[in-house]
């Protein structure tokens, strides 16, 4: 593989939940032998970089998120030795894998963490310190609380150890404790460790809350930059063409902090972005865009944003006002069932009413606008969602593979299945899989990967200026992505009436403009106007040619 440090600017990423995706050993839970059996799949749909979500050893009360063991593969998946073949596979055609990093908390299963809360432990004063402990739960007060639908408190009362410690997540997941200099080191090793094993990227868990400090929020400290600059300072002179992916949700005049003067972060996800492209599209009107790229600073070119429609967990309505977030709860969650924390626990088909011309809007978007798209399995196909089981799990349910047993994600009996399978009548396996949308020459697989080979034949979209064109009409979302080799306008239709669009008010002059998305035909126009029609969009290339 040629080398680009770079390379992450014009990468399709592919986010995928291992024990959801396929069971190669037939024990009812996805595994790394799985992953490694579909990547002939993933090459075909045009995917650049694999991100893996969280693999290590863990109990899996939050998804692996809480981890146990930062060295070591959690069994239900498999080995060492079966992530060594999954990356040397994924290598061979083309491809580079992104594995987690949880930098914050471990579980409290952790060896560290069962040391440090025992003081009869054999490790214990090695240990002691590695946490975050109190006599009282009123230190770091004005911290918030995130996951307010299981938290009352950060702290929580620990009987052997006689003392509160501290956790900004749940509860089982206490956090690591930065100010000692033996966690700053082993976090570096943990770093390493995976950098040997070949993987290309490291996607680091909630950034924002490495320290803690008396008198704010705790979020954002100066400390935590410093640390983070220390990471990539190791990363650089360890494996220069490793990328860090920084998942701070914040709002853009924080996040951008996140990247240093191009020495923190890569790559950070644009969270405050995503609620308001589902927003403009809810009330046909693109100022929610408009108000939060006004925010947005520019990045260094080194860096890039990331940007994904939906993910692994919920829709995150932090970042928006009060009154934001109940129009969307009101818009696009209307039974209590699809709400979760501050947001949407709803997977990207049933957010727009499996409306195949809104997904394909969207689409649109997340191809063409700054920074590198990330896709969530199964949302290729238009996959479903289960808001009757617990907490994420609605969102990472098995991938619909074909229309057998279990929709070809596992050959054992469908109550071995850890997470069933959707089974319904719109987005049930029977309907919604990859075998019947391969075979399907309008399916949305079909033009998804279409789309992906358009994008890649154009550097604009990865490494190109963002101008936000005005029309009248607020329906309408233009923009030109431009760099020194062309120039493309991506016009967007938010109504759900079609709309006459003036090149005009656009600041386009009386240029020729060719089809990028229709092998290139010349644009036809009339009187220097463009019809779009309901949900429509077009990438223009504008001459001369």
């Amino acid at each position: 593989m040629t080398v680009n440090n770079l390379w992450y600017k014009q990468a399709v990423i592919y986010e995928l939940n291992v024990r959801g995706f396929y069971d190669a050993n037939s024990d009812g839970v996805g595994d790394l032998a799985g992953v490694t059996a579909k990547l002939d799949y993933l090459q075909h749909l045009g995917v650049d970089l694999i991100w893996l979500l969280p693999i290590m050893k863990s109990p899996l009360r939050d998804g692996g998120y809480d981890v146990m063991d930062m060295q070591d593969i959690n069994p239900n998946f498999g080995t060492l030795d079966d992530f060594v073949t999954l990356v040397k596979e994924t290598h061979r055609r083309g491809m580079r894998i992104m594995v987690e990093l949880i930098p914050n908390h471990t579980s409290d299963q952790h060896p560290w963490f069962q040391a440090s809360h025992d003081p009869s432990h054999p490790e214990h004063e090695k240990y002691k310190d590695y946490y975050i402990w109190s006599d009282t739960d009123q230190m770091f007060s004005q911290a918030r609380i995130i996951f307010l639908d299981y938290e009352k408190s950060n702290w929580t009362f620990d009987p052997i150890r006689g003392q509160y410690y501290w956790h900004r997540f749940f509860h089982h997941q206490p956090d690591l404790n930065y100010d000692n200099p033996e966690v700053q080191r082993a976090m570096l090793r943990t770093v390493q460790f995976w950098i040997d094993l070949g993987v290309d990227a490291i996607r680091v868990d909630a950034p924002p809350y490495l320290f803690e400090r008396e008198g704010g929020s705790s979020e954002n400290l100066p400390e935590s930059h410093a640390y983070y600059k220390r990471l990539r300072s190791f990363v650089e002179a360890y494996s220069p063409e490793i990328m860090l992916l920084a998942e701070a949700n914040q709002w853009p005049e924080e996040t951008i902090k996140y990247f240093g003067e191009g020495d923190e972060f890569h790559m950070n996800f644009h969270f405050p972005l995503m609620p308001r492209l589902f927003m403009a599209l809810a009330k046909s009107d693109r100022t929610p865009i408009d108000k939060i790229l006004a925010r947005t600073p520019e990045l260094n070119k080194s860096c890039q944003w990331g940007i994904f429609l939906r993910n692994h967990d919920e829709l995150t309505l932090e970042m928006v006002t009060e009154d934001e977030r109940k129009f969307m709860w009101d818009f696009y969650a209307p039974e209590p069932e699809m709400r979760l924390n501050l947001g949407i626990r709803r997977r990207l088909a049933p957010l727009l009413d499996n409306d195949q011309r809104k997904i394909r809007l969207m689409h649109s978007l997340l191809l063409s606008f700054m920074g590198s798209p990330v896709l969530y399995y199964g949302d290729e196909i238009g996959m479903g969602d289960n808001i009757k089981l617990r907490d994420r799990d609605g969102v990472r349910t098995p991938m619909q593979w074909d229309d057998s047993i279990n929709g070809g994600f596992s050959d054992v009996e469908p109550q071995k299945l850890r997470i069933p399978v959707i089974d319904n009548e719109v987005y049930g396996y029977q309907k919604v899989n990859v075998k019947a949308q391969l075979a399907d020459p309008s399916s949305l697989l079909n033009w998804l990967k279409i789309m992906i080979v358009i994008r890649k034949q154009h550097s604009v979209f990865g490494e190109g200026t963002l101008t936000l064109c005005s029309p009248k009409k607020k329906s309408i979302l233009a923009y030109v992505r431009e760099n020194e080799l062309e120039k493309i306008l991506v016009i967007n239709n938010f109504s759900s009436k079609p709309q006459k669009i003036s090149f005009e008010e656009m600041g386009i002059d009386d240029v020729e403009l060719q089809d990028v998305l229709n092998l290139y035909q010349p644009v036809i126009l009339e009187g220097r106007e463009l019809e779009l029609e309901a949900y429509g969009f077009r990438w223009l290339k504008v001459g001369p040619f």
